[in-house]
């Protein structure tokens, strides 16, 4: 097996017994790099030099017995909102095309303090305003959509380009492009994973989180990322958690509540009966099902697009907007103008329904460990697709139906764990979504690890 196709946990078990050193790891993914970003143009910067140099570092650190961790070593990529001292945070878009960070945002550095080493920087949707990141190809069919906004992120990961990498998911934009990706992703707990340093879209959705290639993986980085930061005023001095999954499959006492309403309508039926048969996996591993209802249904869109709307374009871009319109994309142009526009009893409104989101989404969760649902309801579509027709005959936008079932995590701030179940016929992946409770990370990646276990290990996507 060549470096570049270890998971990040068996890199990291390694170079820890000293069969693998860094600059071996790093420079096999930047060959990798080099082969595959014409095709898939999953980075916006390439920071190879600079990668190189801490490869170099880190191995001779390693050959002294200065281990900094799980992550020493090795190579990850960043979303283009997340800032990196001297180098470019562009957010994908010409409004920023000459930015360069001042200073690293916390995440950055807190990763750079475990040791891992830093690919480039991954493309976004512009400034993370979408579903679907369309200078970015799909890593299983470089015809479809990568998926947003965080397609960079999950393409370099599926594609052995990074072995992990950071995304940001403010109605889905970790959860969507990892499905449509075959990867795993994780949006956590509101608050629990600090914002500095990261470029908003809006501050009241707004999630940082990791992108892997398996759930074990999830763990090493999270308990790197996870902790608390005076500087975002959304983190939360959550008390320190043992997230990783451990190694057993039973799962007898736990319940898994499946959706009776909203998850599975409107849904394709390969999506649906991959979902399905892993439910039932899951059952087969002792934990019981039960039927749940999803409360307050109709208002899930609205309330999103409510808030989100008015503080996208209040939070960075009303100078902006109004100095150089045609510097940004007609989409994103079209809903930041959108929110100028928006008064301010929507937004209010919007806010009270959340609310009581929130709190009947407390309530249900009382009856069940976890929910299992689709991440999205559809595989990856055909570059430049813009509807979705149902067999019903209803017509809906891509970029609402990829929202439609990641959104309730954002607006209620439970963390949400998608982990990929199988492939569609014409061989595109298929992801399910694990959500649990506010700091219950713990619990859905000890679910879908227990999942993870009784499959084949996944091959990198077929990128070359």
């Amino acid at each position: 097996m060549r470096p570049y196709e270890l998971s990040l946990t068996a890199a990291a078990d390694a170079i820890r017994a000293g069969l693998l050193s860094p600059v071996e790891l790093v420079d096999s993914v930047l060959d990798r790099v080099e082969r595959l970003e014409p095709r898939l143009n999953a980075y916006a910067t390439v920071t190879a030099e600079r990668a190189r140099r801490a490869a170099r570092e880190a191995a001779d650190d390693a050959a002294a017995g200065r281990l900094r961790g799980p992550l020493h070593g090795i190579p990850m990529g960043l979303k283009d909102l997340i800032d990196v001292a001297g180098v470019a945070t562009t957010a994908s878009s010409r409004v920023r095309a000459d930015h360069r960070a001042r200073a690293d945002s916390t995440v950055a550095a807190r990763l750079t303090a475990s040791g891992a080493v830093l690919v480039g920087k991954t493309h976004t949707h512009e400034f993370a305003y979408g579903l679907t990141t369309p200078q970015t190809r799909n890593a299983w069919d470089t015809g479809r959509v990568a998926g947003g906004s965080s397609g960079g992120s999950a393409v370099a990961v599926a594609a052995g380009t990074a072995a992990f990498a950071l995304g940001t998911d403010t109605g889905g934009s970790i959860r969507v492009p990892a499905a449509l990706n075959g990867v795993v992703g994780l949006k956590p707990t509101y608050g629990l994973v600090p914002r500095h340093g990261v470029t908003s879209l809006s501050w009241s959705l707004d999630h940082v989180g990791p992108l892997t290639r398996t759930v074990e993986d999830q763990a090493l980085v999270l308990a790197v990322l996870a902790g608390h930061d005076p500087r975002d005023p959304a983190s939360m001095a959550f008390p320190a958690r043992d997230h990783r999954p451990g190694a057993a499959e039973d799962l007898t006492g736990l319940r898994v509540g499946v959706p009776r309403n909203y998850y599975f309508e409107h849904v394709d039926a390969e999506v649906e009966a991959a979902v399905r048969r892993a439910v039932d996996r899951l059952e087969a591993l002792g934990a019981r099902l039960v039927e749940v209802e999803i409360p307050m249904t109709r208002y899930i869109q609205a309330t999103q697009w409510g808030l989100m709307v008015p503080e996208a374009t209040t939070a960075y871009h009303e100078r902006t907007l109004r100095a150089a319109p045609e510097l940004y994309q007609t989409d994103v142009r079209t809903l930041l103008e959108a929110g100028e526009l928006m008064p301010a009893g929507d937004y209010l409104r919007a806010q009270r329904s959340r609310t009581l989101m929130r709190r009947e989404w407390a309530r249900m969760l009382e009856e069940v460990d976890v929910i299992a649902a689709p991440t999205v309801p559809a595989t990856a579509v055909p570059s430049g697709q813009e509807t979705i027709t149902w067999p019903d005959g209803t017509v809906e936008a891509v970029s609402d139906a990829y929202v439609r079932l990641s959104a309730p995590a954002n607006l209620t701030g439970v963390p949400s764990l998608s982990v990929p179940v199988g492939h569609d016929t014409a061989g595109l992946p298929i992801g399910m979504q694990l959500l649990g409770r506010p700091l219950g990370e713990g619990v859905l990646l000890r679910v879908g690890h227990a999942y993870e276990r009784t499959r084949p290990v996944r091959e990198l996507a077929p990128a070359a």
